[in-house]
């Protein structure tokens, strides 16, 4: 038997309402906005939806159609060379800027979903206004609106500033590097001021094992799930160690060991790195010790040989990423029962039977969100690869190298060999990959599964 859809929530002034139970008023509404609110003197309301809307009328028919049509066809003429007689000189005139025509579409773009919803907004206030007239009350006044922005509608006064910056400085450059995808906006037959929609060329491309490109995806993808795998449980692992070492019993003196290990992140992180960088290069200090002291004969490759380079940048993170687990891991095991560790002990439970029956099934319950986000972090981390080997050594194709990762690679695309195109690629395919690990990871999590378990 089908269970009844609820409809507890569902909105009372919906536009769907609003057409089928609305009157004349509210369903012309729909082509001269806020006439229902003037209509019932709603004055000020009803003006704003209007000025709104004659605003969109007179921006699509003065740039917005053109700004729409450049953005489907795109491409558009070159600048050209003309010969002015009066002057005897030849003078550029300018062509078009593919790029800027991408740019100002998607802008048109938002702006058309924009109008759409206070479009929607002024038919469903049209509705609510015949509704409150119907029912024999007052409709509200705009000074009612404002009032309600205080009160119970406060979330929409407080939301509405952080939105604003999320969609203008997040969601729009977002669709604007997903559009360029579908472009051959590269230094590649020389496609930088003028290009065109290629369609799913460009992943066609990046997929293609037989490809330079596509090789060296594949390539550097590998590295980087071997690397964000060992960066992500290495940390994790040593740094739950740490912690139980810290905060048993016995340990004397844990204040000391705590500030010990937050030195690492209290110093900025660039300059560990880069210091680490210097002491392991070829001329560096560690090699200069051990042939010193005879240890090695010649310079060890710390960050020439790819098989050194890949270890090194594992080990050195280490040193990074530990304080910050042994800060999340000293808060959880204080927050364990410690009737379970005496029940266990009671019942004749070892250190490493506890640990694994005990310590570690809470860590992970708990833990889980962390290791997600720490997996995430790891595939993009872009500072402690960049700042240590930047990508070296042995290049793989023409434009990475063994240690780089995605998002370095990303980097070099974009900033050194003007691949635009296969970059926003790259950005796409990074996105897909780490949305359908974390999402398959944490659906099968015990923080997903049973919430209530350690309750």
């Amino acid at each position: 038997m089908k269970r009844k859809k609820s409809k507890e929530f569902a909105n009372p002034y919906s536009v769907s309402n609003a057409f089928r139970n609305g009157d004349t008023l509210t369903r012309l509404s729909a082509v001269i906005m806020g006439l229902g609110n003037l209509a019932h003197k709603q004055i000020i309301k009803g003006l704003i939806f209007l000025a709104i809307e004659i605003a969109y009328i007179v921006f699509m028919a003065t740039k917005g159609i053109e700004l729409l049509l450049d953005f489907i066809r795109l491409g558009g003429e070159e600048e050209i060379e003309i010969y002015n007689e009066s002057l005897g000189i030849y003078q550029y005139q300018p062509g078009d800027n593919s790029l800027l025509m991408l740019l100002y579409g998607v802008v048109a773009i938002f702006v058309t979903i924009g109008f759409v919803v206070v479009w929607r907004a002024s038919i469903k206030s049209a509705y609510k206004t015949q509704c409150y007239i119907e029912k024999g009350k007052k409709p509200l006044s705009f000074r009612d609106d404002i009032r309600g922005l205080f009160d119970q509608n406060l979330h929409q006064l407080l939301l509405s500033l952080p939105l604003a910056g999320i969609l203008i400085f997040t969601i729009l450059p977002l669709v604007f590097m997903i559009a360029m995808a579908f472009t051959n906006y590269s230094k590649i037959d020389n496609h930088l001021t003028l290009f065109d929609w290629v369609g799913l060329k460009n992943f066609a491309t990046v997929l293609n094992f037989k490809d330079s490109i596509g090789g060296t995806f594949w390539s550097v993808l590998g590295w980087t799930l071997v690397w964000a795998v060992a960066a992500t449980f290495s940390n994790y692992f040593l740094g739950m160690i740490l912690a139980m070492i810290i905060n048993r019993k016995g340990t004397k003196l844990k204040s000391l060991w705590r500030f010990m290990f937050m030195l690492s992140v209290a110093v900025p992180q660039f300059v560990s790195l880069l210091l680490m960088r210097t002491m392991f290069s070829q001329n560096g200090i560690v090699n200069n010790l051990l042939i010193k002291y005879g240890l090695i004969e010649n310079a060890l490759p710390f960050w020439s040989d790819a098989s050194w380079a890949r270890v090194m940048v594992i080990i050195i993170n280490l040193w990074i990423g530990i304080p910050f687990t042994i800060l999340q891991i000293t808060g959880i095991l204080q927050n364990i029962p410690a009737d379970l560790y005496e029940a266990a002990r009671v019942d004749g439970a070892g250190p490493v039977t506890i640990f694994f029956k005990i310590t570690l099934p809470y860590m992970l319950f708990v833990t889980s969100p962390y290791l997600i986000t720490t997996f995430t972090n790891n595939v993009n981390n872009f500072n402690v690869i960049y700042l240590l080997s930047g990508g070296a050594p042995t290049p793989v194709g023409s434009t990475a190298g063994k240690t780089d990762l995605l998002v370095t690679w990303l980097y070099k695309l974009t900033i050194d060999n003007q691949y635009y195109n296969v970059g926003a690629v790259i950005g796409i395919m990074t996105f897909a990959v780490l949305a359908v690990v974390s999402l398959i990871t944490y659906h099968r999590t015990g923080s997903y599964k049973n919430e209530e378990g350690f309750q």
